[in-house]
């Protein structure tokens, strides 16, 4: 048990996971994942090759080669350094290599922000990537070995990348259990270079990725989809032998909590989600049947699930950290197409906002206030203050 930033939680896990190659370019929030691995390999603790590139372009261009001849591979980015990296992004899923990378959600600019927003990460999600978003820094960790898992298994093979709240959770200190060696090799085991759709053999030698007709593209994007149908059942295997290994409980597709007799449930995402559950709580206390559902993993979407664990409630609050222009909040939207009840959708904690226990309670409330009012489907942006410009 140690005390440890979630950006150094999820590079403990690195370690734990034997990454081969890190690509690395830092950016604001991310950076402190990047130092604490090149310490890592420099101290000798950790046996891996560490590439310094120029750009966040290069750096998933590394890990693409890298694990084309066999290497497990790992970077970590942040908001224009993933926008920087998207061609790369898309490469990577389209071409089912399966690296695993971090991503500290920030702001896009403009204006230019270091605070937290989901809209970077979530602008990657028809890129291929199967996408999580974790809660603590003990998840961060503990996810980053399980992403190896999730990524390499055979009925899966494609890439994982999975977020964390800027500053709230990546530079604030938890206590952190580190996975014990031992047991992390009895999770994951080593990379199957021969098992991956694209490995650079030089005892035979072929093309990859060269230019395709329109005779088999349909076909090669129907095995991605094929892939990430499976995935859900991979990663919930995953969550439960990680969670049999570490004797801790591991979160798959959703986290489920105090919900199956609640008459609103809010619906969170990220290192708030803490902050809902003491909602929560406080509306139990006062008489009010509340209860929430996390999303841990954005694609494969988890619309069966959420509409199972929300069936019963009165009102269903969305609470999304992003915004879709001309369409709206991105996981209210998407879950509101699972849902036989239109939810609320709130808009809140844009550009770094705090959303506060207080703010989660008076969501609740007013969700509840709306729905028996029969006023269901509706945008609110959350918090908003005086502007004018």
């Amino acid at each position: 048990m140690i005390i440890a930033t979630g950006n150094h939680a999820v590079s403990y896990g690195v370690r734990a996971a034997r990454a081969e190659v890190i690509a690395a370019y830092p950016i604001t929030p991310q950076t402190q994942i990047i130092e604490k691995l090149a310490e890592l390999i420099q101290s000798g603790e950790m046996r891996a090759k560490y590439i310094r590139v120029e750009s966040e372009h290069s750096a998933m261009s590394a890990c693409i080669g890298a694990e084309a001849c066999g290497a497990r591979t790992f970077t970590a980015t942040s908001s224009h350094g993933l926008a920087y990296m998207s061609e790369m992004v898309f490469w990577a899923g389209m071409g089912r290599f399966p690296i695993v990378m971090a991503v500290v959600n920030r702001t896009l600019a403009p204006p230019w922000s270091i605070w937290n927003e989901h809209t970077d990460m979530l602008a990657q999600r028809d890129s291929g990537w199967i996408m999580m978003m974790c809660g603590s820094a003990q998840e961060a960790h503990d996810t980053t070995v399980m992403a190896y898992r999730i990524a390499e298994d055979e009925r899966v093979l494609q890439p994982v990348m999975f977020g964390l709240d800027a500053f709230s959770l990546s530079h604030t200190a938890e206590n952190l259990e580190l996975i014990d060696q031992e047991v992390a090799d009895g999770f994951l085991p080593p990379l199957n270079p021969e098992s991956l759709p694209v490995y650079m053999d030089p005892d035979n030698p072929v093309t990859f990725g060269n230019l395709l007709g329109p005779d088999k593209m349909m076909e090669f994007r129907h095995l991605i989809k094929e892939a990430f149908g499976r995935a859900k059942g991979v990663i919930e295997e995953a969550a439960k032998d990680l969670s049999n290994a570490t004797g801790r409980k591991q979160h798959g597709l959703i986290e489920d909590y105090r919900s199956s007799d609640a008459e609103v449930v809010i619906l969170a995402m990220g290192a708030s989600s803490g902050d809902c559950k003491d909602a929560v709580d406080i509306l139990r206390d006062e008489g009010i049947k509340a209860g929430m559902v996390r999303v841990k993993t954005i694609r494969p979407f988890p619309g069966e699930e959420i509409a199972s664990s929300v069936r019963g409630a009165k009102a269903v609050a969305i609470v999304d950290r992003d915004y879709s222009y001309g369409f709206g909040g991105i996981i209210g939207r998407e879950a509101a197409s699972y849902l036989s009840k239109k939810p609320l959708n709130y808009i809140a904690g844009i550009g770094g906002r705090d959303i506060t226990v207080e703010d989660f309670r008076k969501i609740a409330e007013d969700a509840l206030a709306s729905a028996e009012r029969g006023e269901l489907g509706i945008e609110k942006w959350w918090g908003m203050r005086g502007f004018e410009g």
